[in-house]
């Protein structure tokens, strides 16, 4: 079966770079400079199964090219380049179509990840597909994540890391959550931060946020916190000035919902100063001025990844119910094996109920659920254009209930673990490239 096209308003430079990667998942990628171009695509019969729009560069032309897209009983979804502070200006959605957003800096790479995963919801993949994409590990209990204690039971034992701290070091006060997967594109930072209020908010927690995405992230901007003071900016400050070294809650900024925020560059050309050790020590003191540290990832596996790894208490690994998530749900699964980072782990199925059957994510994945967050891209980029988060803003929305329960299972879950600490980190391999050789060779 053919697949459909997808139409892409951007510049060129930005537009042949996404081409190519569609190119490679076998979609046809259609260039739109206006909305007559776009509109002599459809009127053709062209099959365009979704329609990728510049918002940040040419607002009312973006409008305009919307309007075809539902003109005449189409209903084509939408995905919106736009800036959180556009939200203000544009009023767009229809109950029939799933539209998203995505800002730049972004990589063509999680962009074609993005689409496939709109046009796979929307032609809605057979779970026959899904399933046969890996056999759940033999054990693993088919079980709902409706089976799973309320937040306000009382929490059941919990199973014991593979290894924990030395019987001599003292077990550190605060927790550290690790939000990551090796796709991009699966709502991390918007866990990261609105799982951070909840903490903050509705449980009383001292928590600290951790921008750790030097590439791509954007935790900042999203809170609308401008000019932060990065962990990157204080070193080279004082090394500078020969001064003292400040821990992290000394450099760490506070948000309006009283989480603390720390981005650890504001641009990758300026990471030198963040050598991975010394960073996963700075977050391993910071344990003692919070209670949570929640540290949003970027997808690779690379050397400052696998340090931070390493102190992890819980690894969350958000997956939104499409085919490619879940296939990288999956090699991250055998990674955590190799890595003995498996009992760490838990999935948060994203966006819910908008694709793939939740119980048959977790069957494929072959980790149970610890909570389910339903689809909110309004909410969450309203949120985002006034620099707050969610439970900010909505705070009765049920979205915000889903959180608040992730937060409630994540506090029992974790109740008397012991902290990973530093002696952890002889789990991690020297090499992590000859893993991903055997995993890509297995596809």
């Amino acid at each position: 079966m053919p697949r459909p096209a997808v139409a892409i308003a951007l510049p060129s430079a930005e537009h042949d770079a996404v081409r190519r990667h569609l190119d490679e998942a076998g979609y046809e990628a259609l260039s739109v400079a206006s909305a007559d171009d776009l509109e002599r695509i459809l009127r053709s019969g062209k099959d365009v199964g979704l329609a990728v729009l510049d918002v940040e560069n040419d607002f009312d032309a973006a409008l305009e090219m919307y309007a075809l897209l539902h003109e005449g009983g189409r209903h084509i979804p939408a995905l919106l380049l736009m800036p959180p502070r556009s939200f203000g200006r544009i009023g767009l959605g229809s109950s029939q179509v799933r539209d998203e957003y995505f800002q730049r800096p972004y990589s063509a790479e999680s962009l074609r990840w993005r689409i496939e995963a709109m046009l796979i919801r929307g032609e809605a993949a057979s779970e026959d597909a899904v399933l046969s994409l890996a056999p759940a590990p033999a054990g693993y209990a088919d079980r709902s994540i409706d089976s799973l204690p309320s937040p306000d039971a009382e929490p059941a034992p919990p199973s014991a890391p593979a290894t924990g701290p030395e019987p001599d070091q003292p077990p550190a006060a605060g927790h550290v959550i690790i939000v990551f997967n090796p796709k991009g594109g699966v709502g991390k930072t918007t866990i990261s931060i609105n799982l951070g209020a909840v903490l903050q908010a509705r449980k009383s927690q001292r928590v600290l946020l951790v921008d750790c995405d030097t590439i791509t992230g954007h935790i900042a901007s999203s809170l609308g916190m401008e000019r932060l003071r990065t962990l990157a900016q204080a070193w080279n400050e004082q090394a500078a000035s020969g001064g003292p070294t400040e821990g992290i809650a000394q450099i760490a900024s506070v948000h309006s919902s009283g989480v603390s925020v720390l981005v650890l560059a504001s641009s990758p050309l300026h990471t030198e100063v963040l050598e991975p050790i010394r960073v996963a020590s700075a977050v391993a003191d910071a344990r003692r001025s919070y209670d949570w540290i929640i540290l949003d990832m970027h997808p690779d596996y690379g050397p400052l990844n696998q340090n931070l790894f390493a102190l992890a208490e819980r690894i969350l690994v958000p997956v939104t119910p499409d085919v490619p998530c879940i296939r990288a749900a999956v090699q991250f699964r055998e990674v955590a094996d190799e890595l003995g980072l498996r009992d760490r782990m838990a999935i948060i199925i994203n966006r819910a109920r908008s694709g793939v059957a939740s119980g048959d994510v977790e069957r494929v994945v072959g980790i149970q659920a610890l909570a389910r967050i339903r689809s909110a891209g309004m909410l969450f980029v309203k949120a985002a254009d006034q620099g707050r988060s969610a439970v900010e803003v909505s705070p009765a929305s049920r979205v915000v209930g889903d959180l608040e329960v992730l937060g409630g299972r994540l506090m029992g879950s974790i109740a008397g673990t012991p902290s990973a600490g530093d002696g952890a980190r002889r789990w991690i391999p020297v090499s992590v490239r000859n893993l991903l050789d055997r995993i890509t060779s297995k596809a």
